[in-house]
């Protein structure tokens, strides 16, 4: 199995569901790049890199290379601007290049440090569409004893006990799969250059202001 699963029964249909997708895409051949999380690290990617807050910050930074995946886990419900975040996404594939990315719907509040953002998935296929993603398909799951069973803590999933069966109107968890379609452009390398540049001198020991 792909990546590493997580035994919360909320994320079991979910999580099969992005581990079907990527290895259907041959990661052998894939350059990725995961953001905030490192569950991805031994998938057999051609190569792997991962990046996290504040070092990078996804609002605001972009790698100076491409990659042929993205994979954001549970994130982008902790950040300020997804709008932003996920521009910077789009920006960093290479054309036809794909986003793999989860979030929390009917979820308790759980600041890390920040608790912001909840999308069902036809939002969050907008956010992605707005951000220049043309090829998006979203999904979700839930029901509501499994609602109800995160109350207070995540239950592991025991199959005797948790039905994966699905009801729509009480999504737990939302996913999508986008794809970039148009090429990279010259301003597209000049502006991750540039703050990539400024990043690198901003954690300089020796900087100094003049």
């Amino acid at each position: 199995m792909i990546g590493t699963p997580l035994p919360h029964w909320c994320r079991i249909v979910m999580n099969s569901a992005t581990n079907e997708f990527v290895a259907n895409l041959v990661p052998n051949r894939l350059d990725a790049l995961e953001i905030s999380g490192t569950a991805w690290r031994d998938a057999g990617f051609r190569s792997y890199e991962h990046v996290a807050y504040p070092g990078f910050d996804i609002c605001r930074d972009r790698t100076t290379r491409t990659y042929d995946i993205i994979i954001a886990e549970q994130v982008f419900e902790h950040i300020r601007r997804p709008d932003r975040a996920a521009r910077n996404v789009h920006a960093m594939l290479r054309r036809h290049g794909v986003f793999v990315i989860t979030t929390p719907f009917l979820i308790k509040y759980h600041p890390e440090p920040l608790d912001l953002w909840r999308w069902t998935a036809e939002g969050l296929k907008a956010l992605l569409e707005d951000a220049g993603f043309s090829t998006v398909a979203a999904h979700s799951w839930g029901s509501r004893a499994c609602v109800a069973g995160n109350f207070d803590t995540w239950p592991d999933y025991m199959p005797e006990l948790h039905s994966l069966e699905n009801e729509p109107e009480f999504p737990i968890v939302v996913w999508a799969f986008a794809r970039r379609d148009a090429p990279q452009t010259p301003l597209d390398r000049l502006i991750a250059y540039g703050k990539a540049i400024r990043r690198r001198m901003a954690h300089r020991p020796d900087r100094h202001i003049v």
